[in-house]
């Protein structure tokens, strides 16, 4: 897997962000945003790391320490039971490159070592053969498709993957 490093979301990632802001990166969250609503994420991701609610990070490789994307898990309720939902975004000069499940990896073990057990699920599209991808290699189960909400009145056919942090740690 690729080198990399997690770093926690800090005030000085705003900029990340608003490079993500991009039709091919945004399109899995129901499009673009405004600036307005990119700093708001971004307040949102302090604040709920504050919380204790959820944790996002910055995905640094070696000679980028800017961060080439980001990842993170928070707490959500799937069909009625609390769970952890993930998610990560490398940007596109980066992609190919194993960052993304390597970033997921380290992701899933710092949400071990903090205690979390609940399961973790993520939703790609059924058509993003990259982000499947990327949980098939991080060790995610494919459980099922539904339709995701992901914006309110947005609503995109995924696949239904899970993690189990409660199990034991992957050799």
């Amino acid at each position: 897997m690729a080198d990399v490093t997690l770093r926690p979301w800090s005030p000085g990632d705003l900029d990340l962000l608003r490079r993500a802001n991009t039709p091919e990166l945004m399109d899995q969250l129901g499009g673009v945003e405004t600036d307005e609503q990119v700093i708001a994420r971004h307040e949102r991701y302090l604040r709920m790391q504050q919380e204790g609610t959820a944790f996002q990070f910055r995905i640094q490789i070696p000679g980028h320490p800017e961060g080439v994307g980001v990842t993170g898990y928070w707490q959500r309720e799937h069909h009625g039971e609390h769970v952890l939902e993930a998610g990560w975004s490398v940007e596109a000069a980066y992609r190919g490159q194993g960052i993304a499940p390597a970033a997921v990896v380290a992701m899933l073990e710092h949400a071990r070592a903090a205690g979390e057990t609940l399961p973790v699920y993520a939703y790609p599209r059924v058509d993003n053969p990259a982000s499947n991808a990327v949980c098939r290699k991080a060790g995610f189960t494919l459980v099922g498709e539904e339709d995701f909400e992901v914006k309110p009145g947005r609503m995109l056919h995924t696949h239904v993957w899970v993690f189990e942090l409660a199990a034991a740690p992957r050799a």
